[in-house]
């Protein structure tokens, strides 16, 4: 069975052992609002995987870089806009996709063939190949230049 790293399974107890901190210092994050567990009815925190990376990352920040915990608040808020911009970001690139092959697929031009007087596709701007067929009625404009 596989436990999806966004599924809150781990109490305050098991989730201090995994990221290696005390449960008081879990408590203190969640009311500065550094790693906001989930709550059961009964207003207890349950701890997702992800909450526990980001533990391990703001303990990192602390102990290891020197960085006080105003300072992680302010990367790990900028992580998340970053995270929400990306996000947005896929999302208008998939949005300009579909209208070009929206765009590709109405730009198309039918015309008649040359042989037979057949419809055909053609790119815009284009005309069908070939000669038209003796006594084909073609049409001529002899204002057009070209």
């Amino acid at each position: 069975m596989h436990i999806s790293s966004s599924a809150a399974v781990y109490v305050i107890s098991v989730a201090a052992d995994l990221a290696g901190m005390h449960p008081q210092t879990l408590r203190q994050y969640d009311r500065l609002g550094l790693v906001t567990p989930e709550r059961t009815a009964g207003r207890g925190r349950r701890y997702s995987g992800k909450d526990i990376a980001k533990l391990r990352l703001i303990q990192q920040l602390s102990q290891d870089e020197g960085v006080n915990l105003v300072g992680i608040k302010k990367i790990i808020d900028l992580q998340n806009q970053v995270d929400a911009l990306r996000s947005r970001n896929e999302e208008l690139e998939d949005e300009v996709r579909a209208r070009r092959s929206a765009q590709e697929r109405d730009a198309r031009v039918f015309a008649a063939g040359t042989v037979g007087g057949d419809v055909v596709s053609i790119s815009r701007g284009r005309r069908p190949q070939g000669r038209p067929e003796p006594g084909a009625l073609v049409l001529y404009n002899r204002y057009r230049r070209g």
